[in-house]
């Protein structure tokens, strides 16, 4: 009768009587029922059989009766087909009694259902799989017992394409980092060409960085959109990162974008890292500053008003004028940035001899800054009138004391 029953028998949350006698973890409860003939691949309304329960419960003493059990039904059959597919039975998200051992890291239990014939690399449904599982959740005995039984090592899971040396390294778990280096691609890309060293400055995981690197992985390798990982951690702030790269070789001249040549120093401008920064400028080349079809750093600090790092590439020298950059970012120059607005930084680039066009008198003019104009004053004569071409928009005299 217990057959047809299935998600019916007496239960709250529809498991039989044998899964709750293996939830509880009671041996003794489990062989009672199985003495009285109650069936052990009984599933719940997950797809969850009473192995199911004993794997990621990790009852070692509950999974060996199972198979006991299982085993002794499928001798008198003679056949052990049934074996292994009970073993080898999935729930409705496709996860196998090894997946879910694996994954809360019984390793006891794993290695009781490998011998029994347990599929060491079956996928779930979100292409997960035992060894993932278990990187994933930081088991690294249970890493090392699938890495040496055989486990597929360079598979890649979920939807971004991981491997899972992308997976341990994103979690940090450098032990198992240091295990999967010797049997795993380390030039393995995602979906957008990201390896794992470029995921571990991206995320700032500094002792993953410093095992890749020392493994052979590429200081240099380049995701879909060129970003490099000295570029990303540059721009995320990870300043240990960005020190091991660049003292291992990382080159900071790289261009890293399909739109315009940014450089690593570009991104510690724009997020305002000025440590970062510092150590950038001593090894960027400088024709970044004024080079055509170049972008000056300056203009990214501007634009973000960083003012500790507009006063820093000023101090170490980068032009205030910079180059025109109309035809890359639409702006002729850094303080064209800030033409709208009296901010710190404009006041940095005027003292520091920023060329003041047309636009910036007429705004101080005519908008009535209280603090721009007299400041320009302080650093600047008034332009006599043919300094401006005829089309100028200033009608004559206007700017005569």
């Amino acid at each position: 009768m217990e057959q047809r029953m299935h998600f019916t028998e007496c239960y709250p949350d529809t498991v039989s009587s044998v899964a709750a006698a293996v939830r509880s973890g009671s041996r003794k409860q489990l062989r009672r029922l199985i003495k009285r003939g109650r069936s052990v691949e009984c599933r719940d309304n997950r797809g969850w059989s009473a192995l199911h329960e004993a794997a990621a419960a990790g009852s070692t003493e509950c999974v060996q009766e199972l198979l006991s059990a299982v085993g002794g039904k499928i001798k008198k059959a003679g056949s052990s087909r049934g074996s292994r597919a009970y073993v080898n039975s999935l729930t409705h998200e496709g996860e196998s009694a090894c997946h879910l051992a694996a994954q809360r890291g019984h390793l006891a239990v794993v290695q009781l259902l490998l011998e029994a014939h347990a599929n060491i690399d079956q996928l779930t449904n979100d292409l997960s799989c035992p060894l993932y599982a278990a990187v994933d959740g930081g088991h690294k005995e249970v890493v090392e017992l699938l890495v040496c039984e055989g486990a597929e090592v360079n598979r890649t899971h979920t939807a971004s394409c991981w491997t899972c040396l992308h997976q341990a390294v994103y979690k940090g778990h450098s032990e198992i980092v240091r295990i999967l280096i010797n049997v795993c691609n380390l030039e393995a890309v995602d979906d957008h060409r990201i390896t794992p060293l470029f995921l571990a400055a991206q995320y700032g995981q500094q002792e993953c960085l410093e095992i890749l690197v020392n493994a052979g992985a590429n200081v240099n390798t380049q995701a879909a959109d060129l970003a490099t990982p000295l570029l990303i951690a540059s721009q995320e702030g990870h300043q240990a990162c960005v020190d091991f790269l660049l003292d291992h070789g990382a080159d900071p001249n790289k261009a890293c974008s399909l739109d315009w040549p940014q450089l690593p120093i570009h991104a510690a401008a724009e997020f305002g890292h000025i440590g970062i920064l510092r150590r950038l400028i001593a090894v960027t080349d400088r024709k970044c500053d004024r080079g055509d079809g170049m972008v000056s750093p300056l203009y990214m600090t501007v634009k973000n008003n960083h003012i500790k790092c507009v006063e820093l590439l000023l101090k170490e020298g980068y032009s205030p004028d910079a180059q025109d950059c109309t035809h890359i970012l639409g702006l002729s120059s850094p303080l064209s940035l800030s033409n709208r607005t009296y901010s710190e930084s404009v006041r940095l680039l005027i003292e520091a001899g920023a060329t003041l066009s047309e636009d910036n008198w007429m705004h101080a003019f005519i908008t009535g800054e209280r603090d721009m104009l007299p400041h320009i004053l302080e650093h600047r004569w008034i332009p006599r009138q043919e300094y401006y071409p005829k089309h100028s928009l200033l009608p004559a005299g206007f700017l005569c004391l």
